[in-house]
């Protein structure tokens, strides 16, 4: 019995020590894809597009940011419904601002969605559930941008249209293939718990994803957030001075896009100055503009995210007052002078005092609740 569960504790730390190595070696290649581009493209085109960003860029970024905020939230707020959580679109948006900042100010760019899938999960009271309900919300933002990103590169002109049009047709046939060899492989196996986990998983995604009340918001709602991240690309654009029309700013958006996905990023940046210095300059646009483009992207979408400050400052604000309000409602227990004894006085404290203390905390900000309400917001500390 001890052995297995030392076993156990092995392999939990062993996993731990992997997720962590490849948190490190994505930050190191986040940083030396920026480190190459500062050493062959210079840093003056890079500090020239900064020095351009204005009052009314920061306020359009700002405008674009709470759209495309609003509407992952309420995506996230649909695949919630489908997984039977309740989570409101108010503190959903919090949650999500938190969560945006976050992945711009740590390494790693996804550290604030993993903890906004766990405070969802502990909140609801069911940690696997509230954390599936987060990874099946950003797969599906993904999958938009895989599905409007194969389109606009197939259909536009762009620096990878001749590849992308022989590479598509292998690729669907090879998942195909797969795909077959997968469901052969499946009718002729008997069920075992891994099966049954896995199906478990693609009807919870399919609930959230696909079921006739959740699916046509959340294509809705996928389309406009990738349309705002495209405004903001073409917005940072016009501030680096780059004059090329939309139709061909579009697929190189979609590249530097689909490489933010790649997980080797110091909070978002590497991959994708890399490869937006690479398309601006197969396109004859100049690969320094491409990285100008990159990172005035890079600035105004940390702009975008900033209201999640306010949501931390609140978090901690409200946490500080509910631990002040506890430690005021519970005085320190004393000898009575009346016909009670002291140790009566001491178990009435302890029997109403967290009544107390629970009260106070659900009236001190307006996103707490209770876990049996399913919400993300509680008044404990970030």
């Amino acid at each position: 019995m001890r052995a297995g569960v030392r076993g156990d504790a092995a392999r939990r730390t062993r996993a731990l020590n992997l997720k962590a190595l490849r948190t490190h070696v994505g930050t190191l290649a986040g940083v030396v894809i920026l480190a190459v581009l500062l050493w062959r493209l210079g840093t003056g085109v890079l500090l020239d597009g900064l020095r351009r960003i204005d009052g009314v860029t920061l306020l359009a970024a700002l405008g674009i940011g709470l759209v495309t905020t609003v509407f992952s939230a309420w995506r996230w707020a649909l695949v919630a419904r489908g997984l039977r959580i309740r989570l409101p679109l108010g503190p959903a948006v919090a949650d999500y601002y938190r969560a945006l900042f976050l992945n711009a100010a740590l390494p790693g760019g996804v550290l604030g969605d993993v903890h906004r899938a766990v405070r969802h999960g502990q909140s609801t009271g069911d940690l696997g559930r509230g954390v599936r309900s987060v990874v099946i919300e950003r797969a599906a933002g993904q999958l938009a941008l895989a599905a409007v990103g194969a389109v606009v590169l197939l259909t536009m002109p762009s620096p990878v249209l001749a590849e992308a049009r022989h590479i598509v047709p292998l690729a669907a046939l090879a998942a195909l293939g797969a795909l077959a060899v997968v469901l052969a492989f499946r009718m002729n196996r008997a069920p075992s718990r891994r099966g049954r986990a896995l199906r478990a998983a693609l009807g919870e995604a399919r609930a959230g994803l696909l079921s006739r009340r959740n699916w046509p918001g959340v294509v809705i709602s996928s389309v406009v957030v990738l349309a705002g991240y495209l405004a903001m690309f073409v917005l940072a654009a016009r501030v680096a001075r780059v004059s090329a029309s939309v139709v061909v700013l579009l697929p190189l958006g979609v590249l530097a896009l689909l490489a933010m996905a790649l997980p080797l990023n110091v909070g978002g940046w590497g991959p994708r100055e890399g490869v937006a210095a690479w398309a601006f300059g197969a396109a004859g646009l100049g690969a320094g503009s491409g990285l100008s483009v990159a990172v005035v992207y890079g600035v105004l979408s940390f702009v975008a995210s900033l209201p999640g400050v306010l949501v931390l400052v609140a978090r901690w604000y409200t946490a500080l007052r509910a631990g002040s309000g506890t430690a005021a409602a519970a005085p320190e227990p004393h000898a009575s002078d009346g016909p009670y004894p002291a140790s009566s006085v001491e178990v009435s404290n302890e029997k109403y005092a967290p009544k107390e203390s629970a009260r106070l905390a659900r009236s001190s900000f307006p996103f707490s609740a209770e876990p049996s309400e399913a919400r993300p917001m509680t008044p404990e500390s970030v």
